[in-house]
């Protein structure tokens, strides 16, 4: 017997239907983001869940939506956030690998396996990754760069973080936020200055060696 068919109508939320299928995504991939499963994870019956979606289709959707605002729009922000130079620019880009608020990798991981399965979902990545790459490049141009040097630096930067969501490759912090410096000095041609590092690590709560 499914759990919360409750005499008083409770029926969750849309948020709660809609979380209780971002971690189902994240844990065993899309095939198992099914109604009856989410019913059984919220204790809620099934019926409960057309109250708030269409079907599976719409729940799907929404999730692709919320990756799409929060991951590409986040990124975009960062992007344009005001910095004093083009290294203080790349950390602001940076802040959404380290922060999860402003870009969640283990969703990225999983719309990414999705679209192995789905022409419609990699229609989505490669206009996420469009969109990202052309904004990186804009921030280049922004600071002087020329547009054919501005697309490769662009390439560049996002593809190795890309490259870290898809193989999940992890690294201790400390570790990490001692590469940061070399990769921004690669990526951008500049080396950050101290007052730069220690606004980031601060934003970060890592107050170095």
């Amino acid at each position: 017997m499914e759990q919360g068919a409750s005499d008083s109508g409770w029926r969750g939320s849309q948020e709660g239907w809609l979380e209780a299928a971002h971690e189902l995504l994240l844990l065993s991939g899309v095939d198992s983001v099914k109604i009856l499963p989410l019913a059984k994870r919220l204790g809620l019956s099934r019926t409960s869940f057309y109250w708030f979606f269409k079907d599976r289709e719409e729940l799907l959707d929404t999730l692709v939506a919320r990756w799409r605002d929060k991951n590409t729009g986040n990124l975009v922000k960062q992007s344009e956030a005001y910095a004093e130079s083009l290294a203080e620019a790349m950390l602001n880009v940076f802040d959404c690998w380290l922060n999860k608020d402003l870009f969640d990798s283990q969703l990225e991981f999983a719309i990414r396996s999705w679209a192995l399965q789905s022409a419609e979902i990699k229609v989505e990545v490669e206009l996420a990754d469009k969109a990202r790459m052309e904004a990186l490049g804009r921030m280049f141009v922004r600071f002087g760069y020329d547009e054919a040097a501005a697309d490769v630096r662009a390439r560049t930067t996002y593809l190795v973080q890309i490259g870290y969501i898809s193989m999940q490759s992890t690294e201790d912090v400390a570790l990490r936020m001692k590469r940061i410096p070399e990769y921004i000095a690669i990526y951008t041609g500049q080396n950050p200055q101290q007052r730069e590092l220690d606004r980031f690590y601060a934003r970060h709560g890592y107050k170095g060696e």
